[in-house]
Formats: structure tokens, sequence, C-alpha cells
């Protein structure tokens, strides 16, 4: 029994939002409709959209999708572990609260562009996305 009440590693901090504090995940379809009818901005290594939700909530939010045009399973996941990687360098100091956002990976681009200047491109986007709204 006392094994079933010490908390497993790594639980704690899937709770607390493996983004950092203040950062959450979009997992609902109409969140992400929302996001793509709003403002957007794209790069070299992948495509933003960016949704001012207004509603009063200190949090904003992030999600990640990668059509079939990026290629199969396995490229797919690559480019989004890459997308959440550049997200958790990024967005915790650049986004805004209140708002959601969304990462669209880019065809035969997103796998194989430099980390580091993906992380570039979305502090660019941001605040390219900051001043249209």
């Amino acid at each position: 029994m006392a094994d079933r009440e010490t908390p497993v590693a790594g639980r704690e901090v899937a709770a607390q939002g493996s983004f950092g504090v203040g950062v959450d995940k979009l997992r609902k379809r109409p969140d992400f409709l929302r996001a793509a009818r709003a403002l957007r901005q794209g790069t070299t290594g992948f495509h933003l959209q960016g949704n001012p939700r207004r509603d009063g909530a200190e949090t904003m939010r992030v999600g990640f999708t990668c059509s079939k045009k990026v290629g199969n399973a396995v490229a797919r996941n690559r480019a989004k572990r890459r997308l959440r990687e550049v997200a958790r360098r990024v967005l915790p100091e650049q986004g805004r609260a209140g708002w959601d956002y969304v990462l669209i990976g880019r065809a035969e681009v997103t796998a194989a562009h430099d980390l580091e200047q993906m992380c570039r491109d979305l502090e660019w986007a941001l605040s390219r996305v900051h001043a249209q709204a």
C-alpha cells in the first residue's frame, strides 16, 4: 500500500505543465480552429498562429500540429518534438498571458532546421503577431 501513496516521478511535473508555469496545452479542436482564424505569421521552419482569448485567463496555451505533408508518422513526431522544445524555450518569456498559440510544422523543413534558428524565428514571429493585435 505504501508504494501506491508515493508520487511517481514526472507526474507532479506533468500536472504543473511541462512548458512552465502559466503555459498549458491546447487540446480541443474548437480552440485550434479559433487560432486558425486569428493572427498568423510564417517562418522558415514553421507557421505560427496566435489568438488573444480576452477571457481574463492568466495562462497562455500552446498547441502543435503537423499534417501528413510533413511526412510519415516518424517524421511528424520528430517535427512536433522539435516544435515542443522551441516552445519550451521561448514561450515562457516571450508569450503573453491569455493567448493561444499554435505551431504548425512545415514539410521537410521543421525536422531538419537548426533548433537555435527556430527559437529566434519564434521570437520574431511572436513580436510580429503581438504587433498586429
